[in-house]
């Protein structure tokens, strides 16, 4: 699979606690950075249904 441009950036910052599952979420939903990431790549990082 193909990652978005900012897909290892969010998944490091998920994967060291830094950003939660709400702001890996923000990252395809906020229309100030949207979309950083698809909503297929949230489920990859967090293992949620997005």
């Amino acid at each position: 699979m193909q990652h978005s441009k900012n897909y290892d950036k969010v998944k490091m910052y998920y994967d060291t606690g830094v950003w939660d599952k709400d702001k890996v979420r923000l990252m395809v939903t906020n229309p100030k950075t949207a979309p950083l990431i698809t909503a297929d790549e949230y489920e990859e990082i967090t293992g949620e249904k997005y």
